[in-house]
């Protein structure tokens, strides 16, 4: 069985928000992450995490592209944009940036920087 790479974790981390699919994203975190969305909160541990992935001031699962990604040492950076719902505006569309630090195979840190779009 072939390990799978930092790139290959942090596209399961998007596949796994892309369809609300809390046990793929949970797979590829350590139980201490943390997760800091800039401006926002900062979630510690899995079961922190767990609550923020469908927060209830959206609805459904966020639309998400990926448009670039960069990888230094046990870091990965991804650039994007996407679509969400929101309970109390609609649909709504953002930048973002997260950076991903990595320590023994998975992913301990998720900086996040969202920017609404127009």
């Amino acid at each position: 069985m072939t390990q799978k790479t930092q790139r290959d974790l942090v596209a399961e981390y998007f596949a796994g928000f892309r369809t609300s699919d809390h046990p793929r994203i949970l797979a590829t975190l350590a139980d201490d992450v943390e997760w800091v969305i800039h401006g926002h909160r900062t979630t510690h541990g899995k079961a922190e995490f767990d609550g923020e992935i469908e927060n209830p001031a959206f609805t459904g699962s966020p639309e998400l592209d990926v448009q670039r990604i960069h990888e230094d040492g046990p870091v990965v950076i991804t650039t994007g944009e996407g679509r969400g719902t929101s309970l109390d505006h609609g649909r709504f569309r953002f930048a973002f940036n997260d950076l991903f630090t990595f320590r023994d195979g998975l992913i301990t840190r998720v900086d996040s920087y969202v920017v609404p779009l127009p």
